[in-house]
């Protein structure tokens, strides 16, 4: 049985390549016709419409860009839950909204489809290379039903909890990584100020507890001024509201994430939405 791949954008388009490549027959709709027909040469099937898509296979990924996309795709009149088939299993890879990803999940429940969010971590790189961290939320028995798929695209994958639990998975990591590059970032300029080579102190960091993947990349980047997106920084800047929304419905205050945001929000002024998001590094002080 094929699956079906909707989102054949940055990330999409490889993980669909990961699928081809050990023979999963992937069938793909894009709103945009040569999105969809650049992977004809790798094997894959275009489908004339959304809802033919979703009448062809019995698992479906998504990977698009924000929450209201995932709920036109999901609810729309028209959309995955009118025209499923009772058991079909989509696996939402997008960054969404937790609790509106919890809303989707329940009414797609109630039409007997199976919504599993499965936000991503690693970039481009992972994507094309099928080593992503998928963080996922969702019943474990369907989990586990489409493990060998989600093991072509991804190599850690863990069932955070239920539907929604992914996504705050997701979030926190987003959070993390923010803010260690608002740490990062405020280091190199201490350094600076103080006649410090940065590039000197981040190879004695290496080897200390302050030692991390983000250090390791993306304070190397820094260094050469690389910011060709992996992950752009008006995605993160997306992500970061997410963040922001999520606590500020559970009465929390995270004057971290203000901070990222805040930095985030200053790239994007100086025209640096589609630079890679480490940029806002450069951010983090504001008059830098």
């Amino acid at each position: 049985m094929p699956v079906g791949y909707v989102g054949l954008g940055i990330m999409g388009a490889p993980m669909v390549r990961n699928l081809l490549r050990v023979g999963v027959p992937v069938h793909v709709w894009a709103r945009r016709l040569e999105q969809a027909q650049r992977l004809v040469g790798d094997g894959a099937v275009p489908e004339e419409s959304l809802a033919s898509l979703v009448r062809t296979v019995r698992v479906l990924f998504l990977n698009v860009s924000d929450t209201p996309d995932v709920e036109g795709l999901m609810l729309d009149e028209g959309g995955i839950v009118a025209n499923a088939r009772s058991g079909l299993i989509v696996v939402d890879h997008s960054t969404i909204d937790p609790m509106r990803a919890r809303h989707i999940a329940e009414k797609a429940r109630e039409a007997g489809v199976i919504f599993i969010d499965a936000p991503v971590s690693g970039g481009e790189r992972g994507a094309i290379e099928g080593t992503l961290t998928l963080m996922l939320g969702g019943p474990e028995a369907d989990i586990d039903r489409i493990g060998p798929l989600l093991e072509r695209v991804g190599r850690t994958l863990t069932r955070v909890g239920d539907s929604g639990a992914g996504q705050i998975a997701k979030a926190c990591n987003q959070l993390i990584v923010g803010e260690t590059l608002v740490a990062i970032g405020e280091a190199f300029a201490l350094a600076e100020a103080a006649g410090v080579d940065p590039a000197r102190v981040r190879e004695a960091l290496l080897g200390g507890l302050a030692n991390s993947k983000v250090l390791q990349m993306h304070g190397q980047r820094l260094l050469d001024d690389d910011f060709v997106p992996g992950f752009m920084a008006h995605l993160h800047a997306k992500d970061m509201g997410i963040v922001a929304n999520t606590a500020a419905s559970l009465g929390l205050d995270l004057s971290g994430a203000e901070r990222v945001r805040a930095a985030l929000a200053r790239a994007l002024e100086h025209g640096h939405a589609y630079d890679d998001s480490t940029i806002l590094a450069r951010y983090c002080i504001p008059e830098r």
